[in-house]
């Protein structure tokens, strides 16, 4: 359990207590249930003060309420007036703050301009941690407005469940929501993990001026599912970890779920809540007969490397499965016979509250991917703009990629489902991606952009709905693994940039021109004697942008980048 800490003037910490109601609990907590959690030792000294760069006018002003920003996952922020490629250089950009929390910061923040917090107007940045706490900082000043701890009386994050996929300790994993419109102030979902003897996952709505709960959370998860041959499958706690970013689409919470170090038996879980109750609407299982213990045969699960499954504006929702379990034996529709969808990209119908697989496209050789490790599911599913072809019809298509370094275009109306004599998809460039991809990708002005594990950044810009066989730039600069994750920053179509985080130690965060990503504009290893540096880094981590700054989860903390004036 975090240790407590004596809190800088003006911090709320609010610890979770489960006896307690929540207006009541909320007051009594404060004495009651003690601090979240001091800060770690280990972080990077901070920079000296800077004074605060341009900030832009009230009707320029952006929230990042979701992973990448939106529902399509594309990562581009269209409303960034202060970044240039002009300004974004050594001389001028560069480290204003590191905002210490008391653990490991996977998830990706999230931002919200002029919210009215303890009676005054801040733009503030929203940190989760390993540690389940929940952080609201003021995004200018770098003042902590209020922290909340998610473990109940008594409890600790979870352990690392005997590999190292998170460690030391894991809480919060997966990137949160945020609603402005919900309950008096707007609300914060999030799933944090906690041990207490035995695990428990629960989904968390957070009023985003305070902390407190909301809506009689939290929920603890639970779910059953029917069973081939009969009988049912039951979720445990313990087996499982919410790594991809939660999506709220029509009023719904989606979690969607991986395993633990590939601890077999595990399924593949997609789990739904209402976003003003809290209660459980669906359940879908798409691995329900994955019982064995290989990679054909456990799983699919779903993580897709800390990205969130993406939702069309009918309320479709689309995500990737990792390798597993797959009958190649179809049913009458085309479908795989058990339910059973490894290596797949999925299309998910929501329609009067349900959750059932409307469609799919799974690659020919799916079981031999699948026996050898080769998850689809490691790469995030992103939805593309309407493209048009050369016949003049408005494509609606979805991207993916994974360890195999095939890129796949799939169009949403039909995705082609499973073929043994080769895939019937829209298109498939095979190993433009090399090394594999453990990211997500990114999308700016018709130009997608992956980052390998062990490569370059890589550009690919789409024509008459189809996208070239090579790069069409690339950055000189590498990744080690997993790759990069990036994110755009634009005034609408004009002064983009591609941001990047490195996974090196220290970490790097790099930026590019998002018309050629061969010229580099800034990175954070370019300043002398290590002004910039902001600790190690960590896997899966993409950069936020919002309002003239930068914004990377780290070790210990958020580094804070923007102009030095």
């Amino acid at each position: 359990m975090p240790s407590s800490a004596p809190l800088p003037a003006g911090e709320v910490s609010v610890r979770f207590c489960f006896a307690a109601t929540l207006v009541t609990s909320l007051i009594a907590g404060l004495a009651a249930c003690g601090g979240g959690g001091g800060g770690l030792s280990s972080q990077p000294n901070p920079p000296p003060p800077v004074p605060p760069g341009p900030t832009p006018s009230p009707a320029q002003r952006t929230d990042v309420v979701t992973y990448k920003n939106d529902l399509a996952r594309t990562g581009e922020n269209l409303t960034e007036t202060v970044l240039t490629p002009a300004n974004v250089s050594a001389a001028g950009f560069g480290l204003l703050r590191f905002l210490a929390t008391d653990g490991k910061v996977d998830a990706q923040p999230l931002y919200l301009s002029g919210l009215t917090v303890q009676g005054a107007t801040h733009n503030v940045v929203f940190v989760a941690t390993e540690n389940d706490s929940v952080y609201a900082f003021d995004a200018d000043s770098g003042s902590t407005l209020w922290r909340v701890s998610l473990l109940g009386s008594g409890e600790t994050p979870s352990g690392p469940h005997g590999c190292d996929q998170v460690v030391p300790v894991i809480g919060i994993t997966s990137t949160p929501v945020i609603d402005r419109a919900a309950g008096a102030h707007g609300a914060l979902y999030a799933v944090a993990m906690s041990n207490a003897g035995g695990d428990h996952q629960r989904l968390h709505a957070l009023d985003v001026a305070t902390g407190a709960e909301l809506f009689g959370g939290p929920r603890e998860i639970t779910a059953v599912y029917p069973a081939p041959g009969g009988g049912t499958r039951t979720f445990d706690p313990g087996q499982y970890e919410e790594r991809a970013a939660l999506l709220l689409s029509q009023g719904t919470i989606y979690t969607s779920w991986t395993s633990h170090c590939d601890s077999a038996p595990y399924t593949g879980w997609i789990i739904a809540y209402s976003q003003t109750s809290l209660a459980q609407t669906a359940v879908l299982n798409v691995a329900p007969n994955a019982t064995g213990s290989g990679f054909a045969s456990a799983g699919p699960a779903i993580w897709m490397s800390g990205g969130g499954p993406a939702a069309d504006t009918s309320g479709n929702v689309y995500l990737l499965t990792g390798n597993g379990a797959f009958e190649t034996a179809l049913d009458g529709n085309g479908f795989p016979s058990g339910g059973d969808y490894g290596n797949s990209f999925l299309k998910l119908a929501t329609s009067g509250g349900a959750l059932a697989v409307a469609d799919y496209f799974t690659m020919y050789d799916e079981v031999g991917e699948s026996a050898a490790d080769l998850d689809l599911g490691s790469g995030g599913a992103m939805l593309l703009p309407d493209l048009t072809d050369l016949s003049g019809t408005a494509r609606h298509l979805m991207v993916g990629a994974g360890k195999d370094g095939n890129l796949y275009v799939v169009n949403r109306d039909s995705m082609g489902r499973f073929s043994p004599g080769g895939d019937n998809v829209w298109q498939e460039l095979t190993g433009v991606l090399g090394g594999g991809i453990w990211s997500t990708p990114a999308w700016f002005n018709g130009t997608l952009y992956y980052g390998p594990s062990g490569g370059s950044l890589l550009a690919f810009t789409a024509a008459a709905a189809r996208f070239p066989g090579s790069a069409s730039s690339r950055s000189l600069a590498s990744f080690p693994y997993p790759g990069s994750a990036p994110a755009v920053s634009a005034n609408g179509s004009a002064n983009g940039i591609v941001w990047a985080h490195e996974n090196a130690s220290p970490a790097v965060l790099h930026a590019f021109d998002a018309g050629n990503l061969a010229h580099e504009l800034y990175n954070s290893a370019q300043a002398a004697n290590g002004r910039d540096h902001f600790g190690a880094g960590n896997k899966f981590i993409t950069p936020m942008i919002a309002d003239g700054k930068v914004f990377v989860g780290a070790q210990t903390g958020v580094a804070v980048f923007g102009l030095l004036r």
